[in-house]
């Protein structure tokens, strides 16, 4: 009974802080709360089916251990369902090496290794460090140095991207990681996937009717 109220409660969360208008995004005050840039930030590759119909956002820290438990469980959510664009937010707030995995992952586009950055990351077995995460990229075939350079080179726009997620990620009202954004609705903390299998048709339903 406790397992079926909490997933009960978590879905009715989800739907009763549904993000219901444009305007919830903070469009016309200012332009890194506005729905283009939570959605399709340009600095910020998109994964999953990048022409997809829905876009799901993820905020997340390469050292949540909620966000490496439902990282393999999304990513099979996403390819079963095949028209989700995944936008995946780097928010280091687990301190100096989570910063430094978000920085060299976003480092990694440069190179068309973003998700393979990412996924080396996220799927870490250990505790990531500034000794293996080097190691750890270069067995997902990111050229490190390159990734470095890249770093150096594109600072600020890095940086940026970060306080971008972090600006959006306190609006939303988000305690921790993982937190969510689907089509219109907020999803904080963890859910179970059925229960997001349920949130992302109930977006793709909102957005149908917006449209209607």
């Amino acid at each position: 009974m406790r397992a079926a109220f909490s997933v009960i409660g978590a879905y009715l969360m989800a739907v009763a802080i549904g993000i219901g208008s444009a305007a919830a995004f903070g469009e016309g005050f200012d332009d890194t709360l506005s729905r283009d840039a939570v959605l399709r930030d340009p600095e910020i590759p998109a994964l999953g089916n990048p022409q997809g119909d829905l876009t799901v956002v993820e905020y997340f820290d390469y050292q949540c251990p909620f966000c490496k438990k439902l990282a393999p469980e999304i990513a099979q959510v996403i390819r079963d369902d095949g028209k989700i664009r995944l936008v995946l937010k780097d928010w280091p707030i687990f301190g100096a090496v989570s910063k430094s995995a978000a920085q060299l992952a976003l480092a990694a586009k440069y190179q068309n290794k973003y998700q393979e950055a990412h996924d080396a990351l996220i799927g870490a077995k250990a505790k990531l460090s500034d000794a293996n995460i080097p190691e750890l990229l270069t067995q997902a075939s990111v050229d490190v140095e390159k990734a470095k350079q890249d770093l150096q080179a594109h600072q600020k726009t890095i940086d940026d991207v970060l306080a971008r997620n972090d600006k959006q990620a306190d609006a939303f009202g988000f305690q921790g990681t993982p937190g969510f954004i689907v089509g219109f609705f907020r999803v904080p903390g963890v859910v179970e996937m059925k229960v997001f299998k349920q949130i992302i048709a109930d977006a793709r339903a909102a957005a149908k009717k917006r449209k209607g």
